[in-house]
């Protein structure tokens, strides 16, 4: 399935992609284009927008409450494992800002900033920041089994 999204991606346009192939699409095709751009392409190429204005996957409001498209997808597709909500949380912090913001997505977002300024696309980007994705995901899934606790050592 083709996925399209503006160009130029930090954390929710990395996240979004990450979310898709692990946890939508096995085999997805993404499309980083001009933001006056998107919709267009997502017509002429069946595409799945997100993270743009207009899409249905993109930020939304609830009870006053930001959500950004990471979210939105894992509520389409009825996402519902306790790691991948837990590490909503972090990528909500990285990409808005939440009153309850995680610690852990201050470090993404600036990650993210520095993957965006070494890449030579958003391609490459995705690429490089994938394991990374991975890892607080890993992470998020040690901290529910541990139940929270952290270890000092």
């Amino acid at each position: 399935m083709k996925w399209v999204t503006r160009e130029h991606a930090k954390v929710d346009r990395i996240a979004c992609p990450w979310l898709i192939s692990r946890f939508v699409d096995r085999n997805p095709e993404f499309i980083f284009a001009p933001k006056d751009e998107v919709m267009k392409i997502a017509k002429s190429q069946g595409a799945i927008p997100f993270d743009t204005p207009g899409a249905e996957l993109h930020h939304y409001k609830e009870n006053g409450y930001e959500f950004v498209s990471f979210d939105a997808i894992i509520k389409k597709y009825n996402l519902d494992d306790p790691a991948l909500l837990e590490f909503a949380k972090i990528v909500r912090s990285a990409d808005a800002s939440p009153p309850d913001a995680k610690p852990e997505g201050a470090g993404l977002e600036a990650a993210a900033l520095g993957f965006r300024q070494i890449a030579k696309d958003d391609h490459e980007n995705m690429k490089l920041q994938f394991p990374l994705y991975d890892a607080l995901y890993a992470y998020c899934k040690w901290r529910i089994e541990e139940g929270g606790k952290l270890e000092h050592s």
